[in-house]
């Protein structure tokens, strides 16, 4: 039987707050067994790159990243927050580690292709050495992973962290038995994106399909389920959709399964 790992993800808003980033910590330390922490932080990118006259500019909510904003997320997602959660996870007796998938080679992507829209130095992710991750958390480590890729050729990429939570959930589940878990400001998937009350508590690919058809899942809801039931296909056994606040207690929120 394999030991069970948790993969968390945790969104820009929650990490740089500094209430719900406690909570979020707090919850995170007192996880049992193996677990890791990806990390967003673009609303941080953009409060800095304006105070350094670097101008933000968003295609369907992707950041484009010249060279410039790669400058300038690499600092933020690199270095101010993901220093930032690995010494509050240090004093709460976690022996974070943070990284980028630069750092051991851990995650490499490719420049994304111009096609309508050039997004620059952004990054899609071609494999994850997962190998290399299984052998930090088994010595005890806990990584905390930024949204940051290498091309193998020198060049940082700037990546979506929900992919990456997914990629490296995907690469790690020969090894362990993955839960994903993203967190984000709702209760979970939402019939009534209104009524945080209507929660759809299980979706497989058929319940998406329907979903989707009926516009009642939308947006940036649309690839975060997408990736979801991409992980389960892969080897991930679940993927929770939850609150950051309901880490302690993941019988809630929307399950995805095969």
């Amino acid at each position: 039987m394999k030991d069970k790992l948790t993969v968390i993800k945790v969104g820009g808003k929650i990490v740089e707050e500094e209430a719900s980033l406690n909570s979020l910590l707090r919850d995170f330390a007192a996880i049992e067994g193996f677990k890791l922490l990806v990390h967003g932080g673009g609303r941080s990118a953009t409060k800095i790159a304006a105070a350094l006259g670097v101008e933000t500019v968003m295609v369907d909510g992707r950041r484009v990243t010249d060279d410039a904003m790669l400058d300038v997320v690499t600092m933020v997602y690199g270095g101010l927050v993901n220093k930032k959660v690995v010494a509050r996870l240090q004093g709460l007796g976690v022996d974070a580690l943070g990284m980028t998938g630069a750092d051991m080679d851990i995650i490499r992507s490719h420049k994304r292709p111009v096609k309508t829209v050039d997004y620059g130095w952004v990054g899609d992710v071609d494999r994850v050495n997962g190998e290399a991750l299984a052998s930090l958390l088994r010595s005890g480590v806990v990584p905390v992973i930024a949204p940051l890729t290498h091309d193998g050729d020198g060049h940082l990429l700037n990546t979506n962290a929900d992919t990456m939570a997914g990629e490296t959930a995907k690469g790690l589940a020969p090894y362990f038995d993955v839960t994903l878990v993203y967190c984000f400001e709702k209760p979970g998937v939402l019939r009534d994106e209104n009524d945080d009350n209507s929660v759809i508590a299980e979706i497989d690919t058929a319940m998406f399909e329907k979903l989707r058809n009926d516009g009642i899942v939308t947006g940036g809801m649309l690839p975060k389920l997408e990736n979801a039931l991409d992980a389960v296909g892969k080897g991930v056994s679940e993927v929770v959709i939850t609150r950051a606040s309901a880490l302690d207690n993941l019988d809630g929120g929307t399950h995805i399964r095969l």
